[in-house]
């Protein structure tokens, strides 16, 4: 079985909020793909309930896009701590930072969890405006760390 690249993590020694390039892939033809490990919550000592969760991934999805080109997904962890974000191209940790910090401030002024009906959404009634507003505002005051392991010297 290959490796998988988050379980090489030592989830003891982390110090969430953060944001963590975990590799760029490179295709055969020559193209790139970033992922992140955008962490919301501290592993394995706070996780984010399921209709948060699910409403910040709804939410993300396109307030994320308005701010950043390239985006493939964003997808929550099953752990429930955070998300990936898969992009074209070989990014940096601070533009998606940048583009993270204005998605969730754009969370917070939402009116509504977007594709929240049945026809959209395989689970819409698992879905929290007023949840994902607070995890927005809990990571927004605490501040995406570019250091997994502490401060940012920025």
């Amino acid at each position: 079985m290959k490796k998988v690249e988050s379980f090489e993590l030592d989830h003891r020694k982390v110090i969430a909020p953060y944001i963590r390039k975990c590799c760029t892939l490179e295709g055969i033809i020559g193209d790139k793909v970033s992922k992140f490990d955008l962490r919301f919550t501290q592993p394995n000592k706070e996780s984010i309930p399921t209709g948060a969760l699910h409403g910040l991934e709804h939410l993300l999805a396109g307030f994320l896009r308005d701010e950043i080109d390239g985006i493939i997904d964003i997808s929550p962890m099953g752990c429930r701590t955070g998300f990936y974000l898969i992009l074209w191209g070989d990014r940096e940790p601070q533009e998606v930072k940048k583009a993270l910090e204005k998605g969730l401030k754009k969370v917070l002024e939402a009116e509504e969890v977007p594709a929240a009906n049945d026809l959209q959404c395989g689970n819409y009634r698992d879905l929290s405006l007023f949840g994902a507003k607070e995890y927005a505002k809990y990571v927004l005051e605490k501040g995406f760390n570019l250091n997994i392991y502490g401060e940012d010297n920025e």
